[in-house]
């Protein structure tokens, strides 16, 4: 049996192309990690102000998301966040066992 861990990600999500578009990355991500790992929790804080400047941008939507997965997964995770233009930041927490 494959070891797990327990993780979160927040990602932040370009608010440019509108309100659709903004889900249609929650979800394509939210689906991507139920096919790789086991969703726990989906936290959509929604349209904050950002602290400074991303892309010339001051607005940007706010997502949590908790689960658990092998050790390799939030590397490619990490990968997909890069490479999507409309995810401006986002950042992957292994969080310690309780």
């Amino acid at each position: 049996m494959a070891v797990t861990a327990n993780y979160e990600t927040v990602m932040v999500v370009s608010m440019k192309k509108g309100e659709e578009a903004v889900q249609s990355v929650v979800e394509r991500f939210k689906t991507l990690i139920e096919q790789n790992a086991t969703l726990k929790n989906v936290d959509e804080w929604g349209k904050r102000k950002l602290a400074y400047l991303i892309n010339k941008e001051s607005e940007g939507y706010y997502v949590l998301f908790d689960f658990e997965s092998t050790a390799e997964f939030p590397a490619e995770l990490d990968r997909k966040f890069r490479i999507n233009e409309d995810v401006m930041r986002s950042m992957i927490i292994k969080k310690e066992d309780e």
